[in-house]
C-alpha cells in the first residue's frame, strides 16, 4: 500500500511546479480495451546533430545528461522502471523517475523524481530557480504543510534552492532542490513516507557545463537581431503552441532545431522556414559566439505572449 501510494503522488506532486506540467503522465499499465492511439504533438530535432533534454540515460548505477552537463549517482539498488512523457509545451520535461529495485526497499529508500522546466515557455511567470521554487510553494495545496522554506543551499559545490513539505493526509515528506542550467530549472524531487534527509544529503550529482556549449539567451529573435526571414505557412489550422529550441551560430545561421511539441507537418514547415532566417551574430566579449534561443509558433496559451503566426 505505502509503495504504490509513494508511485502514484511523487509524481503528481512535483507535477505541480507549473500549470499544468504533468500533462501528458506516462502509463504504467495496460491500456483498456478498444483504445486507439493516435499520435500527436510530439518532440523532435532537425539540423546539426545535438544532444537535447530528453536524451539522459540510465546505466551502471547512474544517470547521464550531456544536454545538461549532469552526471548523479543514483547506485545499485535504484532503477528507473517507467520512461516519462514527451516534453510538454509548456518546456515541463520528466527526466528520470528512480525508485528502488526491490519493494521491500520502497518505504525505507523514497523515490526520486529528476525533472526540468524550459524557462523559456513556462506558463508560470517565473525567470529562476528560487522564483519558480517560490511559485511552487505559493501554489501547494492546502494538504500540503512546508516543512523547510525555500533556502538556497549549496550541494557539489553548486548553488540550488531548496524546499521541503509534506502531505500528512497521504503521509509523505517531498525535499525539492532546484539549480539553473541553460535556462532551464533542473529540480532533484525525493519522496518519502518519513523524511529521507540521509537521501537529500547524499546526492552526488556532478554538474559541469560543456565549455563550448551555446550561449543561453531568453527572447533573442527581435525585429533588431532578425536580418532576414520566411514566415511558415502550415499546410493545415492546428490549436496546439509549437515551441522550439534553436542555435544559432557564429554567422547568424539557424544550425539547429529543437521541437519540444509539434506535429510532423508543423515541424518540417517550421524547420524549413527557420533555415531561411539570418541573424546578427550574438557578440561576447566582442566576439561572435553561438546562442540558443527560444521561439513560439501556432496559437499560444500565453497570456501577453509573442507567438509567431
Amino acid at each position: 500500500m505505502i509503495s504504490l501510494r509513494l508511485r502514484l503522488l511523487v509524481f503528481f506532486a512535483a507535477s505541480l511546479l507549473v500549470d499544468t506540467a504533468g500533462r501528458g503522465a506516462a502509463q504504467s499499465g495496460p491500456l483498456p480495451a478498444g483504445v486507439i492511439l493516435v499520435k500527436g504533438a510530439w518532440s523532435s530535432a532537425a539540423g546539426t546533430p545535438s544532444s537535447l533534454p530528453e536524451d539522459g540515460t540510465i546505466s551502471n548505477g547512474r544517470y547521464d545528461n550531456a544536454y545538461f552537463g549532469l552526471e548523479f549517482d543514483i547506485g545499485s539498488d535504484w532503477i528507473q522502471r517507467y520512461q516519462g512523457p514527451p516534453p510538454s509545451d509548456s518546456g515541463y520535461y520528466v527526466l528520470a523517475q528512480i525508485e528502488p529495485k526491490g519493494p521491500a526497499l520502497q518505504p525505507g529508500m523514497g523515490h526520486v523524481l529528476i525533472a526540468a522546466q524550459d524557462l523559456f515557455f513556462s506558463l508560470a511567470p517565473v525567470h529562476s530557480a528560487s522564483e519558480l521554487i517560490d511559485y511552487y510553494q505559493q501554489h501547494l495545496g492546502a494538504d500540503y504543510r512546508v516543512e523547510r522554506a525555500p533556502t538556497k543551499v549549496r550541494i557539489a559545490n553548486r548553488d540550488f534552492v531548496r524546499l521541503d513539505y509534506l502531505s500528512a493526509v497521504a503521509g509523505l515528506h517531498w525535499h525539492v532542490v532546484a539549480t539553473e542550467i541553460r535556462c532551464h530549472v533542473v529540480q532533484f524531487v525525493f519522496t518519502g513516507s518519513s523524511s529521507i534527509e540521509r537521501l537529500v544529503e547524499s546526492v552526488n550529482a556532478r554538474i559541469q557545463p560543456n565549455d563550448s556549449a551555446p550561449v543561453c539567451q531568453k527572447d533573442f529573435a527581435t525585429p533588431d537581431t532578425v536580418l532576414e526571414r520566411e514566415d511558415p505557412v502550415l499546410p493545415e489550422p492546428r490549436f496546439n503552441p509549437v515551441p522550439v529550441r534553436i542555435v544559432i551560430d557564429k554567422e547568424g545561421r539557424v544550425k539547429h532545431m529543437h521541437f519540444l511539441s509539434a506535429f510532423p507537418e508543423q515541424a518540417k514547415t517550421i524547420g524549413d522556414a527557420l533555415l531561411q532566417w539570418r541573424f546578427k551574430p550574438y557578440l561576447l566579449g566582442g566576439q561572435p559566439v553561438e546562442v540558443e534561443t527560444g521561439l513560439l509558433f501556432g496559437r499560444s496559451a500565453r497570456p501577453n505572449s509573442a507567438a509567431l503566426h
